[in-house]
């Protein structure tokens, strides 16, 4: 099989994390696992349905600058369609549609593992994933502006008084009673 991000290389032969059979370049590093293979692997491995939010730890992880370039499936041909992993520095993984084969650039697998999510890869390729991943995404921003605004101490003191009220059973008055007070007071 030929490498779909390094053209010119032949894959071999080669085995991740010592019994997940998987083809390798010698160039580029990445590795293409086939869908049998990794369903075996997986069954073997008891794949989970892995929860959002994961939290993105500092990862000692080198994006490869192969991950932008699309890609055909080394197995049937087939193009290659990405999900997204973020990080503090985003990767794809990619997948073939038609025969279910995975392909990672080089330290993907490892930082999948990392994440807990190497034995559950179907699961980022699903709308329902991608979904929760841009939520968490938005709501890490979201958090982040209320910071740079107000300033951690007073932005904390937010953060806590949001939980109370969200956990409280009759929270609901006491935002009810914030936005009145905005409403009288703008600005």
């Amino acid at each position: 099989m030929q490498c779909p991000k390094d053209k010119t290389a032949q894959l071999v032969a080669d085995a991740l994390d010592g019994e997940l059979k998987a083809q390798r370049c010698p160039e580029c590093a990445g590795v293409f696992i086939a869908a049998d293979d990794y369903l075996t692997w997986q069954a073997q491995h008891g794949a989970g349905e892995v929860s959002l939010p994961i939290t993105p730890f500092q990862l000692e992880f080198a994006h490869s600058p192969l991950d932008d370039k699309a890609a055909l499936c080394p197995q049937c041909s087939h193009y290659l369609s990405r999900a997204r992993v973020s990080l503090p520095d985003p990767f794809y993984v990619e997948r073939c549609a038609n025969c279910g084969g995975i392909w990672c650039d080089k330290g993907e697998w490892e930082a999948l593992e990392k994440l807990g999510l190497n034995a559950s890869i179907q699961q980022l390729f699903s709308s329902r994933w991608q979904a929760r991943v841009r939520e968490a995404e938005s709501a890490a921003k979201e958090r982040q502006l209320m910071i740079n605004k107000l300033g951690p101490e007073l932005a904390e003191q937010v953060f806590q008084t949001v939980e109370a009220l969200q956990t409280h059973p009759d929270g609901y008055f006491g935002v009810a009673y914030l936005m009145r007070r905005f409403d009288r007071h703008p600005g």
